[in-house]
């Protein structure tokens, strides 16, 4: 017992120096994760900004998140350095109505949670009994998120504890997207060519869309979103365009078109609409965000391919929130990117 204390004391010291080094690195992360001073602005000088890079979220520290104190000894004990909860391939992100953040991470099978306000992360890759393949899209309402994984062709209802509450699966063969209307769960399903509207026990509404290249058709839908307004945005990827209809599904119009030009898409993915009414479109090919008004006009393009503040590598979803800040999963640079509109006086 006498030989045990000496090494019991030491351990003690350790986990004390471990919480003051803890609170020290933490109060770095959290700088760290702020707005970057001097960031890249978009249109560029000596043109008014109106978009600008704040920051980017690889992981729970660039919220603000920490583990718990022994969370942090067990880490330290074992050697782990927590990069399990760094974002591997993001690929959906939404917003919920309390500002707060929903990813997808397919490139490690799970679906994430950061309350930006109580700076706390939290990751599901079980739901219920069922392991996620292929995780692409996450929504979350009224304490009930909605995830869908492509590869096993459902949409699971959870709630934060990851106990399923109903699973949709008929008709849905490869759903891809998740969008929230007052009444209806939608859903796009890139298989099917087709968006499918359901009620909040998982019970099918309506549904629209088939394959081809007309109004209303769909080529591989791939992200959809709803406005305040109501209408659904949905991304029509191997159309090269975004096309725009009524919460019943009755088509209004399209934004954009093939091409290699401001305006025209390679393969658009995310779309995501402010308060202000903007379209923002993520393009894969061109590595890039293009902002448009909802009658189609071309307002703003920026970003190319690269890995610095406001360069993407497949930029795949996008979401806004609170504060106009825009979220952009920035895939193969293994993060979600933070910009913001900036008004005009």
């Amino acid at each position: 017992m006498q030989n045990l204390f000496p090494w019991i004391l030491t351990r003690l010291t350790a986990l004390a120096v471990l919480g003051v080094c803890g609170l020290l690195a933490a109060g770095a992360a959290t700088a760290a994760a702020g707005v970057v001073a001097n960031g890249p602005v978009w249109p560029a000088p000596p043109a008014a900004p109106r978009i600008r890079y704040v920051k980017s979220i690889v992981g729970p520290a660039d919220i603000g998140a920490r583990p718990s104190v022994w969370r942090r000894a067990a880490n330290w004990l074992t050697g782990d350095r927590g990069e399990r909860n760094d974002l591997q391939k993001p690929l959906g992100v939404s917003v919920d109505d309390q500002g707060n953040l929903c990813l997808t991470d397919t490139g490690d099978g799970r679906v994430c949670y950061g309350d930006l306000s109580r700076k706390t992360w939290r990751w599901w890759d079980t739901l219920g009994k069922t392991r996620l393949v292929s995780p692409v899209a996450m929504v979350h309402r009224a304490g009930i998120f909605y995830a869908a994984d492509s590869e096993l062709g459902r949409v699971f209802a959870f709630d934060e504890k990851g106990r399923v509450k109903f699973a949709i699966t008929a008709p849905l063969k490869r759903p891809v997207g998740l969008a929230l209307l007052t009444n209806a769960l939608v859903v796009a399903d890139a298989q099917l060519h087709t968006v499918f509207a359901f009620d909040w026990q998982g019970r099918l509404l309506f549904q629209f869309g088939k394959r081809g290249a007309g109004p209303g058709e769909f080529n591989f839908p791939t992200h959809i979103t709803a406005d305040q307004q109501g209408h659904l945005l949905v991304t029509d990827a191997l159309n090269s365009r975004v096309e725009v209809f009524s919460a019943d599904g009755h088509y209004i119009s399209e934004i954009g078109s093939a091409g290699d030009t401001s305006g025209h898409f390679g393969r658009p993915k995310g779309v995501a609409v402010d308060a202000e009414g903007h379209v923002y479109v993520a393009d894969a090919v061109f590595d890039n965000l293009q902002i448009f008004d909802l009658s189609g006009q071309l307002l703003l393009t920026l970003g190319t391919s690269g890995s610095a503040p406001g360069e993407f590598g497949l930029p795949a979803g996008v979401a806004t929130g609170p504060g106009d800040l825009i979220y952009v999963a920035d895939s193969y640079n293994h993060r979600v990117q933070v910009l913001q509109y900036l008004e005009q006086p």
